[in-house]
């Protein structure tokens, strides 16, 4: 599902050139369960942006899906996101004026489905927000916004998940609930899931821990400890 060979991000600061991943190969195979740690600034969420081709790499090859994102367009790669990539991220990233429904059929729409609203509803009753179907995101809680996200990435039945700390904005009891439903979402559906997270818990329910330290991986495998 991916594989990354060879990658490197640089960035231009007023400091000076700032190398965020220096190197990374990295292979996941379809329907894999893994969990992404290491420190703040050890390019972890770059390492996302990288495999959704919302940042370009500077060197090196990245594939995903069968997909060589290094010679798409940027028409191409949102493309790519829509059909085959879900995205969670630590912000919920909800349109304020659509309702929850709306929040979660507009990629269905946009991807040209005729039963955009229908698909959406079930989405939303699968993560239990079946209630809430006309609620705007002010009228909802964090936990349930999250869960309004989680539908949105799901509903298109992508290839891939990728979740960027999506309970770090949340209690540990809520955070708690909104993963067991991505997690059984995620089984359901045998979608790919690369979930970056500093909870060990968290980790421990992947197949396999990678851990980066300043744009490396440190380590990669089964230790509970690896992604932390």
């Amino acid at each position: 599902m991916i594989q990354l060979d060879g990658v490197h991000l640089n960035l231009q600061s007023a400091a000076g050139e700032v190398k965020v991943l220096r190197g990374i190969n990295l292979r996941v195979e379809r329907g894999e369960r893994i969990a992404v740690g290491g420190p703040s600034g050890s390019g972890k969420s770059t390492l996302v942006m990288i495999i959704a081709g919302l940042e370009r790499a500077s060197s090196g090859t990245v594939f995903v899906d069968g997909a060589d994102l290094n010679r798409m367009d940027e028409d191409a790669l949102a493309l790519l996101r829509r059909r085959r990539i879900g995205i969670v991220f630590q912000s919920f990233h909800l349109i304020p004026a659509m309702t929850a429904l709306e929040n979660v059929a507009v990629p269905l729409e946009l991807a040209g489905r005729g039963d955009a609203f229908e698909r959406a509803g079930a989405a939303l009753r699968a993560v239990e927000l079946g209630h809430r179907l006309g609620h705007y995101p002010a009228q909802l809680s964090g936990g349930e916004q999250q869960r309004v996200a989680i539908a949105r990435a799901f509903a298109p039945e992508p290839e891939l998940i990728l979740a960027d700390e999506p309970t770090g904005n949340l209690d540990s009891e809520t955070g708690a609930h909104v993963m067991d439903l991505l997690f059984d979402l995620q089984a359901k559906s045998g979608a790919t899931l690369m979930l970056i997270t500093h909870d060990r818990g968290l980790a421990a329910r992947c197949s396999r821990r990678v851990k980066l330290l300043d744009g490396r991986i440190a380590g990669d495998g089964a230790d509970p400890g690896g992604a932390t």
